[in-house]
């Protein structure tokens, strides 16, 4: 019995070194024990977080350079763990969401169907069509250009991560690390996107990380709809390929993109949307984190909830 109890410990420790500043206790925020301390103020989620980039340091104030390099609380730690936030569904179907017959059976769609639907989605007269495996689709990447990014770009940034996974993660587009590197989330966002996962215990390597665009915007914009429209058949093929249980959207543009819908994160957040029978969360980009750390309360809300739905889904 010990054991399990320093286990839970070590888990919630964890936790709180991330997460100090909005891990709750019977769903309400701990109190300090300062004197004169005040309470910190509600998060103010942003009708529009649509650019939240991984690389741009200047843009992140010093108190989130000292958060991402050393996880520390502004709050003291909790005795014990905060209770699973209750699933919210989505009122709204997704815009991409495929209505079935009316006589179609209730039963989930098998899985067979679900990515060839998505891979439907890429235009016939693609090449992408016609490979099968993700490196194949790695190379064709590299050696097209699309659009005038994929002439300026330095590397491709296609993806990385388990090819296997049960969980895919995107992002919205590459910034200068990632440009120089090919890989994408390898700034100091993409290490507090490594802890998230840890937090809810996956390793980075346990999911498969990708990018809505493939090449890097000048100055960190965010990508324009005619590079949406060029890319996401990569992105298309890859879920197909993948063929993930759950996906996980990190940044307004990431949702929209994905969803082919027109919307606020704060309206896409904190529920599940049903993308050609695959469940998708979208919440706060870690960049965003960064610069403003009353965002993490809401997105450890949306993690918990995702990491339930996945146990449930891999049970």
């Amino acid at each position: 019995m010990s054991n399990e109890l320093n286990d839970i410990r070590v888990a919630l420790e964890h936790q709180i070194a991330l997460f100090g500043d909005l891990v709750v206790v019977q769903g309400e925020p701990e109190a300090t024990n300062q004197p004169g301390a005040m309470k910190q103020p509600e998060a103010k989620e942003p009708e529009d977080e649509g650019s939240a980039r991984q690389d741009t340091a200047t843009d992140v104030p010093a108190r989130a350079d000292a958060e991402a390099s050393t996880g520390a609380s502004a709050l003291p730690k909790t005795e014990s763990p905060s209770p699973e936030p209750t699933e919210k569904v989505a009122n709204h179907p997704s815009p991409t969401e495929v209505t079935p017959p009316a006589a179609a059976s209730n039963a989930p769609a098998p899985a067979t169907d679900v990515y060839s639907r998505i891979e439907g989605l890429i235009p016939e007269d693609s090449p992408l069509r016609s490979v099968s495996t993700l490196d194949e689709v790695r190379a064709w990447v590299a050696a097209t250009q699309l659009i005038e990014l994929d002439h300026t770009r330095i590397n491709p940034v296609f993806g990385v991560g388990n090819p296997e996974a049960d969980l895919m993660v995107i992002g919205e587009a590459p910034g200068a690390e990632e440009d120089k590197q090919g890989e994408p989330f390898v700034g100091r966002a993409g290490q507090l996107l490594t802890d998230i996962l840890k937090a809810i215990g996956f390793e980075r390597s346990d999911v498969y990380i990708a990018n809505i665009l493939k090449s890097r915007p000048p100055n960190n914009r965010d990508p324009k709809p005619d590079e949406i429209r060029a890319h996401i058949p990569i992105l298309h093929k890859q879920i197909a390929l993948i063929q993930p249980k759950l996906i996980l959207c990190v940044g307004r543009t990431s949702g929209t993109s994905l969803l082919g819908v027109d919307s606020s994160l704060k309206a896409m957040r904190g529920s599940f949307h049903d993308y050609h029978g695959i469940p998708v969360m979208v919440t706060y980009h870690p960049a965003a984190l960064l610069r403003n750390p009353n965002w993490k309360r809401p997105t450890w809300e949306d993690v918990q909830i995702l990491r339930k739905r996945y146990d449930e889904l891999t049970a």
